[in-house]
């Protein structure tokens, strides 16, 4: 196969994340970055053997790409995720696909009106811990689904915002706790239990000096008929590991940071002894998927999104899979503003 030129879109540390991953992926090459600071771009560019531009018309000008990975500030991932459509390029996106609805439609309809494929960056689902507790509700091993929560209680100090730019804004973060830190979770909880119908949230600006908020609850209806609950927070300190428990009518999943850390099942479940099963949490030395860097974790999406837009097939989080997370979020941002429930129109 020929070898797969990448462009990076972004020179911060998250596209830093994206180059090492593109070098642990055989056959796939970094051959352009851009980022609006020069000396970023220089420095990122040098790392990999690249041309680095500080004007994206130039950098999607040098052509020889094939895909670009966008590493922007959430807040203008659509627009440099669609001026690399319109030059024909496949595009991954850093999650979030956008900060609203409305932006992420039009980079979906920018990336289908240009006949590329457009994925998303959420390496979770590529996880051996998230698939097999995916497969654990599909195969309905723990029966008819109840209630679904997902906690990501987190802490950043003031100098994460404080440093940047554009964490913590409006305009380019979005949001906060939610948008940003767990979407992730987020976005497992909708793969792994099904879409949600209803929402009521509050969100809260609790300890740090930004626009968006650091804090944030919700109940969830889902369409399913179960119910559920999301914490985020950057605010708890010290920081303790995500958690997401799933459970139905035949037993609980819990999943605790990238650890299926239990798989309890009782009745006709229990009884055909689902491989995984356990009745007490899996000691740290026995966890069920071990520890993934970022870079590795990152590495398995690019492989994924290479053989997708080869295939002319669907990468594991295409646009409209990576949209649900937004809509979600944004009628928890709603129902907090209003103080009703906010339906949701997943599909």
């Amino acid at each position: 196969m020929p070898n797969v030129r990448v462009g990076l879109i972004g020179a911060g540390n998250i596209s830093d994340t994206h180059a090492r991953a593109v070098a642990a992926v055989p056959g796939a090459s970094v051959v352009a970055v851009y980022g609006p600071t020069r000396a970023r771009a220089e420095r990122l560019a040098a790392s990999v053997g690249a041309q680095a531009h500080d004007r994206l018309d130039a950098f999607l000008a040098q052509g020889g790409m094939d895909m670009v990975i966008v590493g922007t500030p959430s807040g203008l991932h659509g627009e440099h995720g669609a001026a690399a459509a319109r030059a024909g390029l496949h595009v991954l996106v850093e999650k979030p696909l956008e900060i609203t609805t409305a932006r992420a439609d039009r980079l979906i309809a920018a990336a289908a009106g240009a006949g590329v494929t457009l994925g998303v960056i959420f390496q979770d689902r590529l996880k051996p811990s998230v698939e097999r507790l995916k497969t654990l509700v599909e195969s309905r091993a723990i029966g008819t689904p109840i209630l679904g929560s997902a906690r990501v209680k987190w802490y950043r100090p003031p100098s994460y915002y404080g440093e940047s730019r554009w964490r913590g804004t409006q305009t380019l973060d979005g949001g906060g706790a939610l948008i940003n830190q767990a979407i992730h979770t987020v976005d497992v909880l909708l793969w792994v239990f099904g879409p949600v119908a209803r929402v009521f949230g509050r969100v809260a600006t609790r300890l740090h000096d930004i626009e968006v908020e650091d804090t944030a609850v919700a109940t969830l209806e889902f369409a399913s008929g179960a119910v559920g609950t999301i914490e985020a927070a950057t605010s708890a300190y010290p920081g303790y590991a995500r958690r997401i428990e799933i459970t139905g009518s035949e037993g609980t999943a819990i999943l605790d940071g990238d650890d299926l850390v239990a798989i309890d099942l009782g009745g006709q479940a229990g009884a055909r002894q689902v491989p995984g099963s356990s009745r007490a949490p899996k000691s740290p030395e026995n966890a069920a998927s071990p520890i993934v860097s970022d870079a590795s974790a990152h590495c398995r999406v690019v492989e994924d999104f290479i053989a997708a837009f080869r295939s002319h097939g669907r990468p594991r989080c295409d646009g409209p899979e990576g949209r649900r997370s937004v809509e979600l979020i944004e009628a928890i941002y709603e129902s907090s503003r209003c103080g009703r429930p906010v339906d949701v129109t997943q599909a």
